[in-house]
């Protein structure tokens, strides 16, 4: 059970290794783009491909799905990603459970977005936790655990596609040792739990009273979607790559431009200073800011925000 591309690899390992994948549950295609034409989620892409049976449920708390998922028979459930909560009618089916493949270190970062705010906040590292799923949001016991590094310019993006990878692996090392007898099963601390929510596009929008490393940070988490953003003489200005000059204290007032150069746009937060070195216009292509001040003045001491 997965949606996007974050569950292709662990699905992929899975037909690899030779595991008998009975069905793929996803959600049901989208509209997706400018055209809004219909789009068939990447697990679905991949299952057509290798001639796995797919189902697309709108709901999942039915008798008609547990009734669906009965009917196939599965040992266990793996998910990753799948973007909907399973009904305990239907975690009960499969003899060995149902094993999730999440993209953090739990308890932390439980919920729908865990790459992008792990990054927003901050963190120097995340993961993957192998857990089996109950009825809670990512409350379930924790099974294996993988860490990885955050690097101070890795992007939200960058981070999924490792983790997606890492979660095939360690959704491989899961298995077998769910096969030897050898898994063990750790109560999370719900004490220490914190939650990802979901992305929509406000988070995006940039306050420049916060810290340069708080701003840069918010740039990496929501590339590349939703995506940063600012106001430049009233037209809406992404914000997609950037780097934190200073962290120091200064006397100019937050988003002030304090140079401008081909190197990008050096501007004022509330702590630090931040460049920005890639940008998009409404209705425009992404493009350095060596390539947006040929056409287009900047001044020193204008405001953005």
């Amino acid at each position: 059970m997965g949606t996007p591309d974050f569950a292709v690899p662990s699905l992929e390992m899975l037909v690899r290794e030779g595991y008998e994948v009975a069905a793929v549950v996803t959600q049901p295609d989208k509209p997706k783009g400018r055209g809004k034409k219909t789009s068939m989620p990447p697990v679905k892409e991949y299952a057509i491909k290798n001639n796995i049976e797919v189902l697309q449920p709108d709901k999942v708390k039915t008798p008609e799905f547990a009734s669906a998922i009965r009917d196939i028979k599965p040992d266990l459930l793996v998910t990753a990603a799948y973007g909907k909560i399973l009904p305990q009618e239907v975690l009960d089916i499969p003899p060995y459970g149902c094993i999730n493949v999440h993209g953090s270190l739990l308890p932390k970062y439980r919920g729908a977005a865990p790459v992008n705010w792990a990054i927003i906040n901050g963190e120097k590292t995340s993961g993957i936790t192998t857990m089996y799923t109950d009825a809670g949001m990512d409350t379930g016991d924790m099974l294996l655990r993988a860490e990885i590094e955050i690097h101070d310019d890795m992007t939200a993006g960058e981070l999924y596609n490792k983790l997606a990878e890492l979660g095939a692996q360690v959704l491989k090392e899961t298995l077998e040792k769910l096969e030897a007898g050898t898994l063990t099963r750790t109560p999370q601390p719900h004490d220490q739990a914190t939650y990802a929510s979901i992305m929509d596009k406000s988070v995006g929008c940039i306050d420049w009273s916060k810290s340069a490393r708080d701003v840069h940070n918010l740039v990496r988490g929501t590339n590349p979607w939703p995506g940063a953003f600012t106001y430049y003489n009233g037209q809406k200005m992404k914000v997609w790559m950037t780097s934190v000059s200073s962290e120091e204290s200064h006397n100019f007032g937050p988003g002030t431009i304090c140079k401008v150069s081909k190197d990008g746009l050096v501007v004022a937060c509330g702590i630090g200073m931040i460049i920005i070195k890639e940008v998009q216009f409404e209705s425009s292509r992404r493009m350095s800011i060596e390539d947006y001040i040929c056409g287009h003045r900047m001044d020193e001491g204008e405001i953005i925000g």
